[in-house]
């Protein structure tokens, strides 16, 4: 499967498990889901293509740096893994 049938995959996914949240009591964490579901992926990907470089994938991301670093530590992200 190519990368972009598994992102859609994992979308329509994601998409069905907000529809199961909208119906149920789970309403309250909907919004925090959903940014962290897209957030942290986000990120990885930034610093995957800067090779970890946390200046760079901020401004890739358009975020200042400190609030990069906040959101790694945050989601418990270890940048060091894309340095070379």
């Amino acid at each position: 499967m190519k990368d972009s049938a598994k992102s859609k995959s994992r979308l329509e996914v994601s998409f069905t498990e907000l529809d199961n949240m909208f119906a149920s009591a789970e309403r309250s964490v909907i919004y925090k889901t959903v940014v962290e579901a897209v957030e942290r992926p986000l990120i990885e990907k930034a610093l995957e293509r800067t090779f970890g470089n946390q200046l760079k994938a901020a401004k890739i991301l358009g975020i200042h740096r400190n609030t990069l670093k906040a959101k790694i530590s945050k989601f418990g992200i270890r940048p060091e893994k894309w340095k070379i």
